[in-house]
């Protein structure tokens, strides 16, 4: 799964292809690398209505089911080594690394944020996923990089996003409420099944797949959920040979 992308365009750009008529991120660096739990740039719809560009974590919340589970093995832990529980606590404060990447949309736990108010997109200029093939022995996994083609044009992710979520992200910084958001995946097309046969990030090319994203019912807008065609994606180290 992606875990791992790149920025490297400006907000007007951004806000110009998305549509957003507000704009609350500040100065944007030119070129960003995003990993799992930072801030990065998303065009959402705003409470009020307003479609706007915004800086949110990269995460969203993961099930209550999967945190029970990991509250559960950490209480039994503490409970072999004779100490006392309170469980309940353990479990609110149960730390969440976030979900990155969404594939089942079924799932109850992502039904409830699949509405138009809960929807984003995700600019990006390339992406990458870990290579195993061209992995050295005893050395680390490196990454392939996929783009729109060599020239790296601006793309989106297919996202959602939920405000004023409160949650333990990391122990250091305790109970905190933030907003997050994470994009949408589907089976991977033949570009990118290669390296990652697993599954790919949902990916819009077109101003009016935006549109459709940010507005469309979900039942219209699920279909959106598919595989970028094979002619809209090229491997950046394939093409640099």
């Amino acid at each position: 799964m992606c875990n791992l992308y790149n920025i490297t365009t400006n907000q007007e750009a951004i806000r110009a292809f998305a549509n957003a008529a507000r704009d609350i991120i500040g100065n944007m660096e030119p070129s960003l690398d995003v990993y799992p739990d930072r801030m990065a740039p998303i065009v959402r719809n705003a409470p009020d209505g307003v479609r706007e560009l915004a800086s949110v974590r990269w995460g969203m919340p993961s099930s209550s089911q999967a945190l029970y589970e990991a509250a559960t093995k950490r209480a039994d832990k503490l409970r072999a080594k004779g100490k006392d529980v309170d469980f309940d606590r353990l479990l609110k404060h149960e730390p969440d690394g976030g979900t990155t990447n969404v594939r089942n949309t079924a799932s109850r736990h992502w039904t409830r944020w699949l509405g138009v108010e809960n929807r984003c997109v995700v600019p990006l200029t390339r992406f990458a996923e870990p290579n195993p093939a061209a992995k050295v022995e005893g050395g680390r996994t490196p990454n392939a990089w996929f783009a729109g083609d060599t020239s790296e044009p601006l793309l989106f992710f297919a996202g959602i996003w939920v405000k004023d979520w409160t949650s333990v992200r990391k122990v250091k910084e305790g109970l905190i409420t933030a907003d997050y958001y994470a994009f949408l995946t589907c089976p991977p097309n033949a570009v990118v099944g290669p390296v990652h046969p697993k599954a790919m990030p949902v990916i819009l090319t077109t101003q009016d797949e935006v549109e459709a994203w940010l507005t469309l019912p979900w039942p219209e807008a699920k279909s959106l959920q598919r595989s970028l065609p094979d002619d809209r994606l090229v491997l950046l180290d394939a093409a640099a040979e």
